[in-house]
């Protein structure tokens, strides 16, 4: 560690934790690990689960960043924060002592928008967090060991899932296991109406053995838990920085730690180039919501009731797309060229084009619609944006893995609508 020992951080954070209560901030118990880059590392691959199923794409994100960081193209998180009951996060053991202040206020900011957020309560249950991913680990290996199946039929099946894995209901119509539920090895049963859930749909009506279906239901499940965080990136992180930039303002640091704090703050919620920044602009709204005359109140109703989308439409002014610079552009023959401007009348166009392409609606939308003499139709749900052709393309061979048979998939391109099918021997043809 890095000028402090253990004791002197359980101190801090002793003090962190009552400024917390005192401040209102409703959280779980909360745990915290210290570890080098390489764990750091391993964390950020495997979603920060302590136990998770084996796949060669996590493998592959490790090596990935590991390569990055080597060359210092990309650093490394400062925390990592589970949703689970108690709260377990990670620290890197090489922080300064401000950093580390920082980001354990910053945690505690995550662990109260875990459990008030309404899509958290009801998509995730925090206490049985890390025993779902241990069994599921737990599950998948047993499938991998049993001789019958092995490594192959699995990775076949994960990759296929894998791929379809935000395909899913997201409107929470399924209920929540139970311990009990959670520790069989039957598949979880599904709602009657499948519509707007392609994987539950595939894991009830393909042809596929119990166990391949087994292995679909597991992906969908841990897809469930990863949903909230997807639909709430610019909360969250807006929400966890707001309360550790407050609370370190009530923590009296002496002025030597004060002054980092403050660096690294600003790095944390400082604008980037050429993308939106999810600390910076989270950071910024709640702090203008915090203004107003009954700003504790209202944050923590907001905290409460939102996701991103709402959050943006409802509270995103053209105050706040000006003092951010926000713009639109294009790219036209290699070339940027800006569409819209944070003016008059631009700013509103920007708004709805940022609410467009955050959380799950950034992600195209593919409903089963018929099955008719084995062949599956799909519909992806046009709302103004094409689908990626190629992407389609080979995101439908593993449609075809799952349903064991021929998939058709309507959408529109180029304002005309269009047929994409695909058989069983991966030939893909466009009507």
């Amino acid at each position: 560690m890095t000028g402090y020992t253990i004791a002197e951080l359980g101190d801090w954070n002793k003090k962190l934790e009552a400024l917390a209560a005192k401040n209102g901030l409703n959280y779980y118990d909360q745990h915290f690990e210290l570890c080098d880059y390489e764990d750091m590392l391993c964390c950020e691959a495997y979603a920060g689960m302590p136990s998770h199923y084996p796949h060669w794409s996590y493998g592959k994100a490790y090596e990935r960043q590991k390569t990055f960081y080597k060359y210092n193209m990309v650093g490394l998180p400062y925390e990592m924060v589970i949703n689970s009951d108690p709260c377990i996060a990670y620290l890197m053991r090489d922080n300064t002592l401000p950093l580390q202040l920082l980001t354990m206020a910053h945690v505690y900011g995550h662990n109260d928008f875990f459990k008030n957020n309404r899509l958290f309560k009801e998509r995730t249950r925090a206490e049985l967090t890390l025993e779902m991913f241990k069994i599921h680990a737990n599950r998948i290996r047993g499938y991998i060991q049993d001789p019958s199946i092995g490594p192959a039929k699995v990775e076949r099946i994960l990759d296929a899932a894998h791929a379809l894995r935000f395909q899913t209901d997201r409107h929470n119509s399924r209920k929540l296991l139970t311990r009990k539920e959670l520790a069989s090895d039957a598949a979880t049963p599904l709602p009657e109406s499948l519509k707007g859930d392609l994987l539950g749909f595939l894991a009830e009506r393909a042809q596929l053995a119990a166990w391949e279906k087994d292995l679909i239901e597991i992906v969908h499940y841990e897809s469930s838990y990863f949903m909230p965080q997807i639909e709430t990136k610019i909360m969250n992180e807006g929400w966890a920085s707001f309360w550790h930039y407050r609370l370190l303002q009530e923590l009296n640091l002496p002025a030597n730690l004060y002054l980092e704090f403050l660096q690294r703050h600003h790095m944390v919620v400082r604008p980037l180039s050429g993308h939106i920044n999810p600390y910076c602009l989270g950071f910024k709204l709640f702090a203008s919501l915090a203004e107003s005359p009954d700003g504790l109140a209202k944050i923590m109703e907001v905290r409460a009731l939102e996701r991103d989308q709402s959050f943006l439409r409802r509270y995103l002014t053209r105050e706040l797309c000006q003092e951010l610079n926000l713009f639109s552009y294009t790219i036209i023959s290699n070339s940027i060229v800006v569409k819209e401007v944070a003016d008059e009348t631009g700013w509103q166009t920007i708004k709805n084009a940022l609410i467009m392409n955050v959380g799950l609606a950034a992600i195209p939308k593919i409903n089963p619609v018929a099955v008719d003499n084995g062949t599956l139709s799909l519909e992806h749900v046009f709302d103004g944006r094409e689908l990626e052709l190629n992407y389609a393309k080979e995101t439908l061979k593993y449609v075809v893995d799952l349903w064991g048979g021929r998939v058709e998939l309507a959408t529109t391109l180029n304002n005309r609508k269009i047929v994409i099918q695909c058989d069983t021997d991966k030939l893909v043809l466009v009507k």
